[in-house]
């Protein structure tokens, strides 16, 4: 049963904490925190942010969830319902919540609905190609 849990729903939880200020005190925005500053051989500055890392993290999930979108059994059902909903909350958070209001929100709301869209697809072809529907 918990392997039909979408890993989608692992960085909105997290963004929230962050937002709540459980992992501390929330600055302006706490998605412009560096995490660390590397410098290259260019004499640039690579600066990567708290928001980056939890991109990052969330296309990590998304490939999980691609992966797990390859399965053609009937949890995949549950599967797709429950990335479905996961969707539907990034959404309505997106909309309604001030917090929610900044690009890396946006792009994990993204992140879930290509979740959604593509599990439905990867399931539908993968049907297609058991029961060899043929499109002549």
């Amino acid at each position: 049963m918990l392997v039909n849990i979408p890993l989608t729903l692992a960085p909105l939880l997290v963004y929230n904490l962050v937002v709540a200020g459980l992992f501390g005190a929330p600055a302006v925005d706490p998605w412009f925190q560096p995490v660390f500053t590397v410098s290259m051989v260019s004499d640039a500055r690579f600066t990567l942010l708290l928001g980056d890392v939890m991109i990052l993290a969330a296309l990590v999930c998304l490939f999980v969830e691609i992966v797990k979108a390859t399965r053609t059994s009937s949890p995949t059902i549950v599967d797709h319902a429950l990335s479905l909903a996961v969707f539907i909350v990034h959404l309505v958070e997106f909309l309604t919540v001030a917090a929610a209001a900044t690009s890396v929100f946006f792009t994990l709301t993204a992140i879930a609905l290509i979740d959604v869209v593509g599990g439905f697809t990867i399931t539908i072809r993968g049907a297609r190609r058991d029961f060899g529907f043929d499109r002549n």
